[in-house]
């Protein structure tokens, strides 16, 4: 993106087309996990697709809990450009994460809740998984400040 401007203009767009997608092009880091977002029948929710580039320990293989948490807290930041009405991409200001299980060499899905609005401070609980939503890989909460 070439100034502010434009991405604001981009977030309306995405938002008032119901076009996530428009968003994880324009993120150079959501292109790089390969982050895609989907609007479900249970809402938003985005997908990391299984690469051998997102791989940590090839002899499993197992996911880089790196990606998983990169492809958590992009996730949660596009959920908050969808869903909340702020123009910039929000800041974070903490995020812990709990692995739960090896993310292994398969698609995984992230789902996002907001837990608490402020004003300006927002907490969104992150759930991660692969084959089943109730079966986990990774679990995270983060606080994000939204800008405007």
């Amino acid at each position: 993106m070439s100034n502010k401007g434009d991405f604001a203009s981009l977030v309306r767009e995405a938002r008032t087309s119901a076009r996530p997608a428009l968003l994880t092009d324009a993120i150079p880091y959501a292109r790089l996990l390969g982050v895609q977002a989907h609007q479900t029948a249970q809402g938003l929710r985005f997908l990391m697709p299984a690469s051998p580039g997102n791989v940590g320990n090839p002899t499993l293989p197992a996911l880089h809990g790196g990606a998983i948490g990169g492809c958590m807290e992009t996730a949660a930041a596009l959920h908050l450009l969808m869903t909340m009405d702020t123009l910039k991409v929000p800041k974070i200001v903490d995020f812990s994460i709990d692995y739960v299980r090896a993310g292994k060499l398969k698609d995984t899905w992230v789902s996002c809740d907001v837990v608490r609005q402020g004003r300006r401070l927002v907490n969104i609980g992150i759930s991660a998984w692969q084959t089943r939503e109730e079966e986990p890989i990774a679990r995270a909460r983060a606080h994000f400040l939204l800008g405007d």
